[in-house]
């Protein structure tokens, strides 16, 4: 049968493929730097690979500048003069960044970037602005320290107390987010405590988190792990102070 004149076929709307920014803060990390970024760039997603080395002194320079020689297109690398911190590093990072969502990676082997599209569809999929990989929402994880692990829920859990939320893990590496999150923002943090900063200011905006599910291979501090319990009261402070300033 035959359609109507007046009949008009819709028409389908393809949705803009959102780019992507993947940024690594790296310091002294010279045993893994090389092989995360060839991780990243086999995931095939990111649109650029930013990263940005935070002064490293055991040869994680030499091998970043090998890395340039090669000519990778996606790969841009930026160096500070001195080591400043991972809040500094990722500052950096996002001045320079270009794509519509930015995400954290970690120059170590925690966190895993076959993840990626999980961390991604809810933003492809416009349910969020905001995404974090949570390592307590029982994906396979290594068992971590106990002293870190109850760290970080308690910091977890002052930050719901405080930001009327239920994240189940705020210090997560995995944070996704598009680019005007950030433009937002004034990010005053220079080390580790960027992620209650970040958080808090994310939430203060009345944006809401959404949380997937990671896995983690958490590592030992004689292999590498830099944060240390002198930053959890610091972490504690930044999340009192912003809930109330800035």
């Amino acid at each position: 049968m035959p359609l109507p004149q007046t009949f008009i076929a819709p028409q389908q709307v393809q949705a803009k493929r959102l780019t992507l920014s993947v940024i690594i803060p790296c310091y002294n990390e010279a045993t893994t730097i090389y092989e995360v970024l060839n991780r990243v760039e086999a995931v095939g997603l990111a649109d650029e690979i930013i990263i940005v080395d935070d002064g490293s002194t055991d040869g994680t320079r030499e091998i970043l500048k090998t890395i340039e020689a090669e000519a990778r297109p996606n790969v841009r690398i930026l160096y500070h003069s001195h080591n400043q911190g991972k809040g500094a590093a990722l500052l950096t990072g996002f001045q320079v960044a270009t794509s519509d969502i930015f995400l954290i990676q970690d120059a170590d082997f925690e966190y895993d970037p076959r993840e990626y599209p999980i961390l991604l569809k809810p933003l492809e999929e416009g349910i969020t602005q905001v995404v974090y990989g949570s390592r307590f929402l029982g994906g396979p994880r290594k068992a971590m320290n106990f002293w870190n692990m109850v760290a970080n829920k308690t910091l977890t859990f002052v930050t719901n107390i405080l930001y009327n939320a239920i994240l189940s893990d705020m210090e997560t590496c995995y944070k996704v987010f598009r680019r005007e999150v950030v433009a937002r923002m004034k990010i005053r943090a220079r080390g580790f405590e960027f992620e209650p900063e970040f958080t808090a200011k994310v939430l203060k905006q009345g944006l809401r988190i959404y949380e997937v599910p990671i896995s983690y291979n958490g590592r030992e501090y004689h292999e590498g792990k830099k944060i240390k319990w002198t930053d959890a009261p610091i972490a504690l402070w930044t999340l009192i102070k912003y809930r109330f300033v800035d």
